[in-house]
């Protein structure tokens, strides 16, 4: 199975410079300002909410380079980029035009509603012991569809979906763009999916549980990133890939890792470097963990931090391939 799991946003950095950003969310309509309006950067633990003068102040440093998300209950989304040319930003938020309502009726697909939430649970949360950890804590809040004709598993929502991770000690919340699972095999007779392609895109905003137990945290979330894309990506710009545990694969036969990847230094952006890769490999961590990598761009660019852009072109299988939203950690993870 190919995974694309698509994340809005583009180790440990030597000397982190913070900044802060401030700035004013307004409804567009009435130019009143507008409280607890969500504002973070995407797939970390980085966020604020307005107060009642629709005010807010944000800190980042150098290993933030996701991108500014405003989110809010009846309002368009808005995703800012270029934060980082500016000190203070005013936003205005235009309602929705269309409400979803919250309390829907299936329609007539094929499958019910319970089915269709354990295929969304199985592919969205994932099936590792991670992923069993987790519960989605407004299940009702999903719209899902399914087609029979491409054997395809839709899904949206109106507002986030919330996802409490007990191993990992997170909540999470994923704000659904695009969901689609794609089926190679179905027989709903025996309730037989075997999954094709998994692409959702969205954006996301971490919290430790309220009742985080630390040592606990510490040790999951360390077994989560090691041998997953965030630390291939963060080992992949360092050469560090034999020193963190991965062996690279050409045909059956193990090669040097920097035959298969070509990594170089980019003259006008030292923050990334630009990545070829000039054919399929098997990748092998820490003598266990099998996974396929392949790309369709001619190249990508990854960062220190492990952000690696773009992400629709970068294709994983095996072990990463199968990681899902309950085995994924911030982008922030270990620049603490």
């Amino acid at each position: 199975m190919i995974n694309r799991i698509c994340i809005l946003a583009f180790l440990l950095p030597f000397f982190c410079l913070s900044q802060t950003l401030t700035g004013k969310i307004i409804d567009k309509e009435t130019q009143q300002p507008l409280e607890t309006v969500s504002v973070y950067f995407d797939n970390t633990t980085v966020g604020t909410t307005t107060n009642s003068n629709g005010d807010f102040s944000i800190d980042y440093t150098d290993a933030i380079r996701s991108p500014l998300v405003i989110s809010y209950l009846g309002y368009d989304r808005v995703i800012i980029t270029d934060y980082r040319s500016k000190k203070n930003i005013t936003v205005a938020l235009e309602p929705v035009s269309v409400l979803l309502d919250a309390v829907h009726v299936d329609n007539a697909d094929g499958l019910s509603r319970r089915q269709k939430l354990n295929l969304f649970r199985r592919e969205f949360l994932g099936t590792s012991k991670f992923g069993k950890s987790c519960k989605i804590l407004n299940e009702d809040a999903l719209i899902l569809k399914y087609d029979r004709q491409s054997k395809s598993l839709y899904a949206s929502a109106s507002v986030p979906i919330v996802v409490e991770n007990n191993d990992l000690q997170y909540q999470i919340s994923y704000d659904i763009i695009d969901f689609e699972i794609n089926f190679s095999y179905v027989n709903i007779r025996t309730r037989e999916f075997l999954t094709n392609t998994a692409t959702y895109i969205g954006t996301s905003f971490y919290k430790n549980l309220k009742k985080s137990h630390r040592k606990f945290a510490i040790k999951n979330r360390e077994k989560a990133y090691k041998g997953s894309v965030q630390h291939f990506m963060r080992s992949l710009f360092d050469k560090r890939l034999d020193q963190e545990g991965y062996w690279v694969f050409k045909k059956g036969f193990r090669i040097n890792a920097y035959e298969a990847f070509t990594v170089l230094d980019l003259k006008d952006n030292q923050d990334f470097k630009s990545v070829k890769l000039n054919t399929k490999v098997s990748i092998l961590f820490d003598n266990n963990a099998q996974s396929e990598m392949f790309i369709d761009v001619k190249e990508f660019y990854v960062d220190r931090y492990g952000n690696y852009t773009p992400i629709k072109g970068i294709f994983f299988s095996g072990a990463m391939g199968n990681q899902r939203v309950g085995d994924a950690l911030p982008l922030d993870y270990g620049l603490e």
